[in-house]
C-alpha cells in the first residue's frame, strides 16, 4: 500500500488509486501550513514542503522514530476515530501546534493526517479567532438560556436578535420581528411602549413598566458606544414581575406585619421612658416593683392598675424586658385613643374589599404581636362588641381578621392597664365580667405619687439633670423651689412631674432654677400660711418644725449623695455646715 501511495504522488499523470484521490501535493504545498499523512503502521506517506524542511517529516519514514509523543496522540486519533487539535510540538527554536484527524476508510482507520501549524503571530491570530468564536457560541448558550428577555438592536432601532425568553414574554416569534424597527412593533400595538426609542433619544439607560400579553414587564434599556461616541447597539432586558406580584401576594402579610410593626415603634416610642430607670424610694413602689419582675417570668394576663401619669406603660416594658418574649415584640394600643368603629379592625385587621376604602389587607395588633405581648392601655374604653371578640380570642388565641372567612392561631400574652375602677363598671354594666375575670389573673397597683411621697425628690432631681443634659445645659432646684415642689400634690403623677422638669429646664434663665421660676400655683401655694399650719401639728413650734424638715433633708441628702461634699453641692452650702448639722441632728 505504501509503495502505491508513494507512486501516485511522484507520478502525478497516472491514475491515482483511491487511499489518494483527495491529495494533491501542488494545492498541499501552497497551504502555507504543514500536512503529513501516515497510515496506521505509523509510515509517513506524504509530507509537504512545510513538513520536510521545518520538521524533517519525509515519505517512508517512521513518525514513531521521528516524534513518539505524537505517534502517540495519532494512535488515539485512530482508535477513537475523534480528531485531536492544537497540540503542541517543539522542534528546535521553533514552536508548532499540530491538528491531528483521523483517516476512515470503510468504516475503517487506515491512517491519519496531522496539520502543523507555526506558533507565529498568524497563529495566534488564528487561535485566538477560534476561542472567540467558541466564545460567541458560549454567550449565544447563555443568552438564550436566561428566563429573562433580551433584544438586541443596533443604533438605528432595527432588531437583530431576540432570545426564547422574549418570544414567550411577548408571545411573538423571532423570525417575525428580526430585521424589523421596533417603532414598526409599537406602531401595530405588538409592544406598547419602546425602550430603544427612548434609549436613542435620551443616550442613556431607561426603565418602563409595559403591559403586553397579560403580562406586567419592566424593561431596561441600556445604550452601547463605539470609541467615538457612536451609539451602535440598544441592549433591552424585559423582566416578568406578574411573577413576583405572585410571590409578592404570597408575602404580603408577612412584609405588612414586619412594616407595621416598625411604624408601630415608632409611633409608640417614648424617650423619656426609654432612657430613664424606675426610681423607687417608697417601700409601696419597691413592692410593685417584685411584683412585676415576678408575674414576668410566668406567661400569665397582668393587669395593671394605677390613676394616670403613675407610669403603667413603664411597667409594662419592664414586664416585657424581664419575660421569656423580651426578644419578641411588645406592641402597645391605647384603646381610648382610637375610635369605636375603628378599634376592632386594628386588634383583628381586615382583609381587602371588607369596608368601604379596605384597598388592601392589613393585620391587626394580635398579629403584630404574635409571639410577643400586646399592652392594651386604657382597657376601659374598649366598647362592649370588641370584649366579645377579644375575649374569645383569650380563650381560643384565633384571629379573624374582618371580611376573613378562616382565623389563624396567634401566641400573644395580654398586658392591660385603666385607671378605672373596673370592679364599679361591671356593677354599672358597662364593662363585662366575664371579660374583667379573663383579664384580672395577675392585678399590679401602681402607687401614685401621693402614696409614694419618698420618691418625690429623687424625681425631681433624675428629670432635671435628664432635660438639662438633653438640652446641653446645667440646672439645679434652689432650697425654696424643692419645697415648693415637694409639697404639690401632683394629680397627674409621673407624668405632670416630668412635664414640669421640662419647663422648668427649658425657661429658667439662670443656672439655679428658684421659686421665682414655678408656675404660679406653686408660688402661691408658698404664700398660703394655711398651707404650711395644716403640714405640721400644732403643737409644734417654729424651731421644731424647721429642725425636722432640716433633718429630713439631710437623711435624704446623705441616701442621694453619698459624702458630705456631694450634700454640700446639692444643698448649696458649704462642707463644714454641712458636718455641723449631721452632728447636731445625730446624723454622722
Amino acid at each position: 500500500m505504501n509503495d502505491q501511495l508513494m507512486t501516485d504522488l511522484e507520478s502525478p499523470s497516472s491514475q491515482a488509486s483511491p487511499y489518494l484521490s483527495a491529495f494533491n501535493s501542488a494545492q498541499y504545498n501552497a497551504m502555507g501550513d504543514g500536512i503529513t499523512a501516515i497510515d496506521a503502521y505509523g509510515t509517513v506517506i506524504l509530507s509537504d514542503k512545510i513538513s520536510r524542511e521545518s520538521l524533517e517529516i519525509y515519505p517512508k519514514r517512521s513518525l514513531a522514530e521521528l516524534y513518539p509523543g505524537l505517534w502517540d496522540v495519532v494512535v488515539e486519533c485512530m482508535n477513537d476515530r475523534r480528531p485531536r487539535h492544537e497540540i503542541s510540538l517543539q522542534r528546535g527554536d521553533s514552536s508548532f501546534f499540530v491538528s491531528v484527524n483521523p483517516i476512515v476508510v470503510d468504516d475503517a482507520a487506515i491512517g491519519a493526517t496531522c496539520v502543523f501549524v507555526e506558533n507565529t503571530t498568524m497563529g495566534i491570530l488564528s487561535r485566538q479567532l477560534r476561542s472567540f468564536r467558541e466564545l460567541s457560541k458560549e454567550l449565544a448558550a447563555i443568552i438564550d438560556s436566561s428566563s429573562e428577555g433580551l433584544w438586541v438592536c443596533d443604533g438605528a432601532g432595527i432588531i437583530l436578535r431576540v432570545n426564547p425568553a422574549s418570544e414567550r414574554l411577548n408571545n411573538l416569534r423571532k423570525e417575525e420581528v428580526i430585521g424589523r424597527n421596533v417603532s414598526e412593533l409599537v406602531e401595530e400595538g405588538i409592544i406598547d411602549r419602546s425602550a430603544v426609542a427612548e434609549v436613542m433619544k435620551s443616550r442613556s439607560v431607561v426603565h418602563l413598566m409595559q403591559g403586553i400579553a397579560g403580562r406586567k414587564l419592566i424593561t431596561t434599556g441600556v445604550p452601547v458606544f463605539d470609541d467615538d461616541g457612536e451609539l451602535i447597539r440598544v441592549v433591552v432586558t424585559e423582566r416578568d414581575i406578574t411573577e413576583i406580584d405572585r410571590l409578592q401576594r404570597e408575602l404580603e402579610d408577612q412584609e405588612a406585619l414586619k412594616g407595621q410593626f416598625w411604624h408601630h415603634m415608632m409611633e409608640q416610642q417614648q424617650v423619656e421612658l426609654a432612657t430613664s430607670s424606675i426610681i423607687a424610694k417608697s417601700p409601696e413602689m419597691i413592692k410593685a416593683l417584685r411584683q412585676a419582675i415576678k408575674v414576668a417570668a410566668a406567661d400569665s394576663t397582668v393587669l395593671i392598675l394605677g390613676e394616670s401619669g403613675v407610669g403603667k406603660g413603664l411597667f409594662a416594658d419592664l414586664i416585657h424586658q424581664n419575660s421569656s418574649r423580651a426578644t419578641k415584640p411588645l406592641i402597645k394600643l391605647n384603646c381610648g385613643a382610637i375610635p369605636e368603629s375603628l378599634i376592632e379592625s386594628e386588634l383583628f385587621g381586615y382583609e381587602k374589599g371588607a369596608f368601604t376604602g379596605a384597598n388592601t389587607t392589613k393585620p391587626g395588633y394580635l398579629e403584630l404581636a404574635d409571639e410577643g405581648i400586646l399592652f392594651l392601655d386604657e382597657i376601659a374604653e374598649l366598647p362592649p362588641p370588641s370584649q366579645v371578640k377579644l375575649l374569645r380570642f383569650l380563650e381560643d388565641g384565633r384571629v379573624t381578621r374582618l371580611g376573613g372567612t378562616t382565623g389563624r392561631k396567634v401566641n400573644v400574652r395580654i398586658i392591660a392597664a385603666t385607671h378605672r375602677d373596673l370592679e364599679k363598671m361591671v356593677e354599672e354594666k358597662t364593662f363585662r365580667l366575664d371579660f374583667y375575670y379573663r383579664l384580672n389573673v395577675v392585678p399590679l397597683h401602681i402607687p401614685s405619687l401621693k402614696e409614694r411621697k419618698n420618691c418625690l425628690l429623687s424625681l425631681l432631681r433624675h428629670y432635671i439633670d435628664y432635660f438639662a443634659a438633653k438640652n446641653g445645659t446645667t440646672k439645679r432646684l434652689s432650697r425654696g423651689a424643692t419645697d415648693a415642689l415637694l409639697a404639690y400634690d401632683y394629680p397627674g403623677n409621673v407624668r405632670e412631674l416630668m412635664n414640669l422638669c421640662e419647663r422648668l429646664v427649658v425657661m429658667s434663665d439662670s443656672e439655679v432654677i428658684d421659686l421665682k421660676d414655678l408656675p404660679r400655683q406653686f408660688s402661691r401655694q408658698m404664700e398660703d400660711p394655711q398651707n404650711l399650719t395644716d403640714s405640721w401639728p400644732r403643737e409644734m413650734n417654729l424651731d421644731q418644725i424647721v429642725g425636722s424638715i432640716e433633718r429630713s433633708l439631710l437623711v435624704d441628702a446623705m441616701k442621694e449623695c453619698g459624702n458630705q461634699y456631694r450634700m454640700a453641692d446639692a444643698l448649696g452650702i458649704h462642707q463644714s455646715t454641712v458636718a455641723r448639722k449631721l452632728k447636731r441632728y445625730g446624723l454622722t
